[in-house]
């Protein structure tokens, strides 16, 4: 499973050997089945997950208590509620397998020794960051300025392997509507 993990990272950034060795070592492989909460609301989260197969999502519950998907993760790629592990606070999100999965996790306390004994995965760090910084950005962009059908256009698109792996009333609290719009909107564009 670490394979994944460190081809990705040779895309950006020089890895050695010795590198590879330290991401075996902190980084541990688990299984986990469809539905699964991994991380739960009310708790610091305890680990950062890199996806090696599987979709997992983050979700709250709002104050009417239906369920709000924020984020919808697709291999490969990190996912946790990220503020909340960084500072070591409760978080109000739930982190949950979607479909069976394979996934890398790491303690906080081992990523920062990771990140301090290697300068490929400090330099990857602060790739993940701005590229989560530039997604969050435009995700909040693309909520506040485009249509539905936009939304739903751009998801398509770009991910379209959700459409196939992940329920439809998650794809639509991510986009921001309910599961009536989605399918009126998804008729439409089949047409």
């Amino acid at each position: 499973m670490h394979e994944q993990l460190i081809n990705l990272i040779s895309q950006s950034v020089t890895i050695a050997d010795k590198d590879k060795v330290l991401c075996k070592q902190f980084f541990e492989p688990v299984l986990f089945p469809k539905n699964r909460i991994v991380e739960e609301e009310g708790s610091i989260p305890k680990h950062l997950y890199f996806v090696v197969s599987g979709f997992v999502r983050l979700f709250h519950y709002n104050d009417k208590g239906d369920e709000v998907t924020t984020h919808i993760n697709c291999p490969p790629g990190f996912i946790t509620s990220y503020f909340n592990f960084i500072n070591k606070t409760k978080s109000n999100e739930n982190l949950e397998c979607i479909t069976e999965c394979e996934l890398l996790k790491i303690t906080k306390e081992n990523l920062d020794i990771l990140i301090q004994q290697s300068t490929a995965f400090k330099d990857f760090s602060i790739l993940v960051f701005q590229e989560s910084l530039a997604y969050n950005e435009n995700r909040s962009k693309e909520l506040a300025t485009l249509t539905a059908e936009q939304r739903y256009q751009n998801l398509i698109e770009n991910y379209p392997q959700i459409l196939y792996n992940v329920p439809l009333q998650y794809i639509a609290s991510f986009l921001g509507m309910n599961p009536k719009s989605m399918s009126r909107i998804r008729k439409q564009v089949v047409k």
